[in-house]
């Protein structure tokens, strides 16, 4: 998959577990884990700005492109 999810190394860096990150953005656990090991296939930008305001970072912090050609 070309794009990246990075989640788990911002909630590290951040030293936020996935219990406290549900609680504070407002998603069920099973939802969350599910973007952390990049198994989504889509994320609502209203969840992606508040897991950003949460965890004070970029929506390129938490996803990545890393396709074959960075071209667009």
């Amino acid at each position: 998959m070309p794009i990246i999810v990075n989640l788990d190394v911002m909630m590290a860096k951040r030293k936020m577990s996935l219990n406290e990150l549900s609680e504070k953005v407002g998603l069920t656990l099973s939802n969350l884990s599910i973007l952390k090991t990049g198994k989504a296939k889509a994320i609502r930008f209203s969840t992606l700005e508040a897991i950003c305001d949460v965890l004070d970072c970029q929506p390129g912090d938490i996803l990545e492109y890393a396709g074959e050609s960075a071209d667009c």
